[in-house]
């Protein structure tokens, strides 16, 4: 027996799936271009930078280097010549970047890199030119061997 297809049915679906197809090769598209990146241009003032970055750029260097973790967690290890100015005070936090030089790229990492990108949406609104965020922080740091 062959039943009628209801094209008023097909018509609508056929669409939803090109529709889907379409989004998800988009977003496909735009992960692996992230993933064959080392360096992420969030705006003009944020880069987002891996661990390739810290060791080409800022290892033995001499440049801004911010541990922006708590004093515990700094004290616990941290990456080559870095500074600790903690985001959890937000006032110590402002107060202390201040003392450093705006026009000067800095780079500042957290444990895992949440708090660093919350951290480089505040310098640039206290005026730093480049901000480079590492991403994965002091978590990607101590999982990598030190080459």
């Amino acid at each position: 027996m062959i039943y009628p297809v209801n094209s008023k049915l097909i018509k609508p679906n056929l669409y939803l799936i090109l529709l889907l197809f379409s989004v998800s090769g988009v977003f496909s598209q735009q992960i692996s271009g992230n993933q064959k990146s080392d360096i992420i241009k969030e705006n003009d003032k944020i880069i987002i930078v891996d661990i390739n970055t810290i060791k080409e750029k800022v290892l033995h260097k001499d440049v801004q280097f911010v541990d922006i973790r708590t004093p515990k967690e700094y004290h616990a290890g941290y990456i080559d010549d870095a500074i600790n100015i903690g985001i959890a005070d937000k006032e110590k936090f402002t107060a202390a970047f201040q003392k450093l030089d705006k026009e000067k790229p800095v780079y500042i990492y957290c444990y895992s890199g949440w708090r660093s990108h919350r951290a480089a949406k505040l310098l640039v609104t206290l005026g730093f030119k480049k901000i480079y965020d590492f991403k994965g922080g002091y978590k990607v740091w101590i999982e990598n061997p030190k080459k």
